[in-house]
């Protein structure tokens, strides 16, 4: 027979849940919120359970998201034809770039100086 250690019982992870949620790239606070329990305990329970920690279990899950969204992104691009797109994952994995020109500065010898003096009558020395 098992001895009661007394104290709350310990709260069970839903993997399912929180695979899903690092796959979206949801914050530690927020899986947790999710989840019905401080991120502290969430970090425990996953280190208990063999899996390193939240930041070691969001590392691994996280990378199903990005798949996804590239997946989307070239999806949108290629089979949908978004140009805004194309050009984007153009820049992004073939090095493209946008043109500039540059627009050579015209010189002129011709520069003038203008001096603004204020007028004064000679028998004006107040300024009123």
């Amino acid at each position: 027979m098992k001895k009661d250690k007394g104290g709350r019982p310990r709260q069970n992870v839903d993997y399912s849940k929180l695979s899903k949620m690092c796959a979206i790239h949801c914050t530690g606070e927020e899986c947790a919120a999710i989840l019905d329990m401080d991120y502290d305990t969430l970090n425990s329970n996953i280190i208990a359970d063999g899996n390193g920690g939240f930041s070691d279990y969001f590392k691994k899950h996280s990378s199903q998201g990005k798949m996804s969204l590239r997946r989307k992104q070239f999806t949108k691009a290629v089979d949908e034809g978004s140009v805004p797109m194309l050009i984007w994952l153009g820049k992004q994995y073939l090095g493209q770039k946008d043109k500039e020109e540059a627009i050579p500065e015209e010189k002129s010898d011709n520069q003038v100086n203008i001096n603004i003096v204020k007028a004064v009558k000679p028998d004006d020395t107040d300024g009123y």
